[in-house]
C-alpha cells in the first residue's frame, strides 16, 4: 500500500513539474557583466535575456555620408547616458543606408559609460513590460533595439509598443529608451481606401479618418525621427573608398576599383552603404586570393 502511494506521489510530482515547465515564468536577470548587448529570446513560454558573445565592432567613424543622421542620434544618445532627458528614436528610410549600424556604433561608443543594448524581435514586443521591469533600477542605461520594425493589421506587439512609448498607466523607466528601425515611416501598411474616410466641412476644415489616425499615432510616440535616403553615385563611391581603405588598399587601387564598384551596384539595383561594404569585402577577397602564392 505504501509502495503504491509513493508511486502515485512520484507521478503527481512529475506531472506538476511538466505543468510548471509550460507555464510562463517571471523573467530573470542575466549576468549583466557577460556582455554589453543582450537578445531577448523565447524558449517555449519562458523569456530569456541572452548575452551576445560577439558584439559588432562597427564604429561611428566607419559610417560615412550620413553625417546629419549620425549627429542627431549621437546627440540623443549622449544625453541619455549622461542622465539627461532624451527621446525614443525611430530611424526610417532607404534600406542598407546604415540605420541599424548607427545604433550598434553608438553602443560601442558609449558602452564604457554604461550604455547597454537589448535586441527584441517584434514578435516578442508583448513582453516589453517584463523587460523594462528587469532593468529598472539598474545603474546602466538600456537601449531596447527593434530592427526592421513594421506591423500588419491586428498584430499584438503594436499595442504593447504603443503603450510602453506613451500612454501606459506605469511611468517609463528613466534608464530605458526604444530605438527602432523601419522602412515604413508609420510602421503600418497604408491603403488608398483609408483616404475615403476623409471629410470636410463647408469652411474647408478636414477631418482625417480614424484608421489613418491610428497608424500615425504609433510613430508620433517616438520623440525623434531620423530619415535616411538613397545614396547618390558619388556618395556610394565615397563609402566604397572608405571600406577599401579600411582593408588596407592605397588610393591608386581604390581608384582602379571604381568601375567594378559601379557594376556591382548596378547588378544589385541599389547604391547604399551595405552594398558598398559587400563590394569591398568581395573585391579585397578576390584580390588577396589572386595575390596569394599557389599551394
Amino acid at each position: 500500500m505504501n509502495e503504491r502511494f509513493e508511486r502515485l506521489l512520484a507521478r503527481a510530482d512529475a506531472l506538476i513539474a511538466r505543468i510548471e515547465a509550460i507555464l510562463p515564468q517571471p523573467l530573470g536577470a542575466p549576468d549583466w557583466g557577460a556582455s554589453v548587448a543582450f537578445r531577448y529570446r523565447k524558449r517555449g513560454a519562458h523569456g530569456v535575456l541572452e548575452p551576445v558573445r560577439h558584439v559588432a565592432t562597427i564604429r561611428l567613424d566607419d559610417l560615412r555620408e550620413i553625417d546629419e543622421q549620425k549627429a542627431k542620434v549621437q546627440r540623443n544618445t549622449e544625453r541619455f547616458v549622461a542622465g539627461l532627458p532624451a527621446n525614443n528614436v525611430l530611424l526610417t528610410g532607404a534600406r542598407g543606408t546604415g540605420k541599424s549600424s548607427l545604433i550598434k556604433a553608438c553602443l560601442n561608443a558609449y558602452a564604457d559609460r554604461g550604455l547597454r543594448l537589448i535586441e527584441v524581435d517584434k514578435a516578442d514586443l508583448t513582453d516589453l513590460p517584463d523587460i523594462v521591469d528587469v532593468v529598472a533600477g539598474r545603474p546602466e542605461r538600456f537601449i531596447v533595439f527593434c530592427d526592421d520594425l513594421s506591423f500588419e493589421e491586428g498584430e499584438s506587439g503594436y499595442k504593447a509598443l504603443k503603450s510602453i512609448l506613451d500612454g501606459s498607466v506605469a511611468a517609463a523607466s528613466p534608464n530605458v529608451l526604444i530605438y527602432a528601425t523601419s522602412n515604413r515611416r508609420h510602421l503600418l501598411p497604408e491603403y488608398l481606401r483609408e483616404n475615403l474616410t476623409y471629410t470636410h466641412t463647408d469652411d474647408g476644415e478636414v477631418h482625417p479618418g480614424e484608421a489613418v489616425e491610428e497608424k500615425i499615432s504609433l510613430s508620433e510616440r517616438f520623440g525623434l525621427w531620423v530619415s535616411f535616403y538613397p545614396f547618390s553615385q558619388d556618395e556610394y563611391l565615397a563609402v566604397v573608398a572608405q571600406w577599401l581603405r579600411h582593408y588596407g588598399l592605397d588610393e591608386a587601387a581604390i581608384e582602379a576599383a571604381r568601375p567594378q564598384a559601379l557594376v556591382w551596384a548596378l547588378e544589385r539595383g541599389s547604391r547604399s552603404g551595405r552594398v558598398a561594404y559587400q563590394f569591398a569585402r568581395d573585391y579585397v577577397g578576390q584580390r588577396d586570393r589572386q595575390a596569394a602564392p599557389p599551394a
